[in-house]
C-alpha cells in the first residue's frame, strides 16, 4: 500500500514521502498514530501543491539573500578602537558587534552564527568577512578597524 509520511518514521521514510509499506502496517500502525495518510489522487495533489509552495518560498529567499550578499559587497564597517603599540586591539571585534553594527547602521540583520568569523578580530587593518546568508549565498563585508 501506498502511504504518504506525515512524520519521519524511522526506517520507513521522511516526513511528506510517498512510500510503499504492507497493507497491515500501514492500517495498524501509520494510520493509527497519525503518521501516514494512505495515497489517494486527492493527497497526493494536496502534496504536491506542498511541495510548490515550498519551492516557490525557498527560491524567494534566495533571490532576496542574493540581494542582501549584493548589497553587503559594497559596505565597509568601520570601528574605532583602542590598540597596541604593534598594531593589536585591546579586546576584539567579534560576529555579535559586526551583526549589531549592521543592523544599526544598514538595517540589515544577520544572525550573529552566520557570521563566519573563527576567531575575533584582534589587528588593525581591513579584513573581509564572509556571512553565509543562505544555503550556497555568501556575502562579504568588509571590516576596518582604526584607532
Amino acid at each position: 500500500m501506498k502511504v504518504i509520511l506525515k512524520e519521519n518514521v524511522k526506517s520507513i521514510g521522511k516526513k511528506d514521502e510517498v512510500v510503499n509499506v504492507s497493507d497491515g502496517y500501514a492500517r495498524n500502525y501509520l494510520f493509527t498514530k497519525n503518521l501516514a495518510v494512505e495515497a489517494t489522487p486527492g493527497n497526493l495533489a494536496k502534496l504536491q501543491t506542498k511541495k510548490d509552495s515550498v519551492a516557490f518560498k525557498k527560491d524567494q529567499e534566495k533571490q532576496e539573500a542574493e540581494k542582501i550578499a549584493e548589497n553587503l559587497s559594497k559596505i565597509t564597517l568601520e570601528f574605532k578602537v583602542k590598540a597596541g603599540e604593534n598594531g593589536k586591539i585591546f579586546g576584539g571585534i567579534s560576529s555579535k558587534e559586526i551583526a549589531e553594527k549592521l543592523e544599526s547602521e544598514y538595517q540589515i540583520k544577520v544572525d550573529k552564527k552566520k557570521i563566519d568569523l573563527k576567531e575575533p578580530i584582534k589587528i588593525l587593518g581591513i579584513k573581509r568577512v564572509d556571512i553565509k546568508l543562505f544555503e550556497g549565498v555568501v556575502g562579504t563585508v568588509k571590516v576596518a578597524t582604526k584607532v
